[in-house]
């Protein structure tokens, strides 16, 4: 009787082996995410150990603070403190965070991005967009995508961006990927290394209360030997404080690499940040929404315009409006 129940056991056994669960499934990818996170929060306690990262200032918070605030808020909504109205109307004031306390995005609002350019125009020397990628807060790629550039291409530069001919057979095009870009990146915060030559490729400005650049990282860092240059490459960046080689080989850049390392620089000192805004906002609130629309007003305006040119404009508006009278 025993030996023939251990065959049909076994036949039993063999499809659970064989086809995967989902929840276990599911389990190992947390398992994977929860030892990313253990590894990175192990750096972040290494570097707060030698004194690189400073401690948040608050008295009674934790050696490594719940990100974006959350602690804040909690303390926030328990006190029931109501804010001030102002003005003889009674107008409610605006919700701005109290000075020295971090009230940074939540993790869904924040993104990493980072693009490769290839040249074109004479000799090359135009950038224009060649490669996007965006990730997640926690390191999920969002995006990650060639783009035909406007322009034919006169130099790959396939040593840094990484881009060869191959790449533009599947490349879409720059007006499909800008609007694709725009609408990932609308209402987010944006994390990125030296993200104006990001932004000048895609030919957007983003708001600057909703940039964080990684170039102002050793600003945060009480480390003397990154505050030799104005601005540390993000290679060094990730060396030194991420022990992290990036950028390695002859293959060029991968823009998920850098994307994904930038965010991982930016949650290092995400609370001093975040807390830097929160009071440059409760002291200077009027700066808070300096978006693309407002800065091509501006740009618009003459004092911008080569003199020629804007003696030109304004001779050109007299005589129409001469015409007209």
């Amino acid at each position: 009787m025993v030996p023939r129940e251990a065959p049909e056991s076994a036949q039993c056994l063999c499809p659970s082996l064989t086809i995967p669960n989902a929840k276990d499934v599911l389990r190992k990818r947390h398992k994977r995410r929860s030892r990313q996170h253990q590894r990175f929060m192990a750096r972040k306690a290494l570097l707060q150990e030698q004194g690189l990262l400073s401690m948040p200032p608050e008295p009674g918070s934790s050696p490594l603070p719940t990100p974006f605030g959350a602690a804040t808020a909690t303390e926030a909504a328990s006190s029931g403190k109501q804010c001030p109205r102002a003005g003889s109307g009674g107008a409610p004031c605006s919700r701005r965070p109290a000075p020295g306390k971090a009230s940074g995005p939540l993790p869904s609002k924040c993104v990493a991005i980072d693009c490769e350019m290839v040249g074109t125009g004479p000799r090359g020397r135009v950038s224009e967009l060649a490669r996007c990628s965006i990730v997640s807060y926690h390191g999920d790629v969002l995006y990650d995508k060639y783009i035909r550039p406007e322009m034919p291409i006169v130099d790959y530069r396939t040593r840094w961006s990484g881009i060869t001919r191959q790449h533009m057979c599947k490349a879409i095009p720059f007006q499909v990927a800008q609007k694709e870009i725009l609408k990932l990146l609308k209402g987010k915060v944006v994390v990125g290394h030296a993200l104006h030559n990001d932004f000048q490729a895609l030919k957007y400005v983003h708001p600057r209360s909703q940039t964080r650049d990684t170039t102002y990282v050793p600003n945060f860092l009480s480390e003397p030997s990154l505050h030799i240059r104005a601005r540390v490459s993000l290679k060094d960046l990730a060396l030194q404080l991420l022990h992290k080689k990036i950028q390695v080989g002859q293959h060029g850049h991968s823009s998920v690499e850098d994307a994904t390392t930038a965010m991982e620089l930016y949650r290092l000192v995400e609370v001093q940040w975040e807390q830097q805004e929160a009071r440059s906002l409760w002291t200077c609130p009027e700066d808070r929404e300096p978006d693309s629309s407002t800065d091509m007003e501006q740009y618009m305006e003459d004092q911008y315009w080569p003199d020629d040119l804007a003696h030109g404009s304004r001779g050109g508006a007299r005589e129409a409006q001469d015409r007209r009278n």
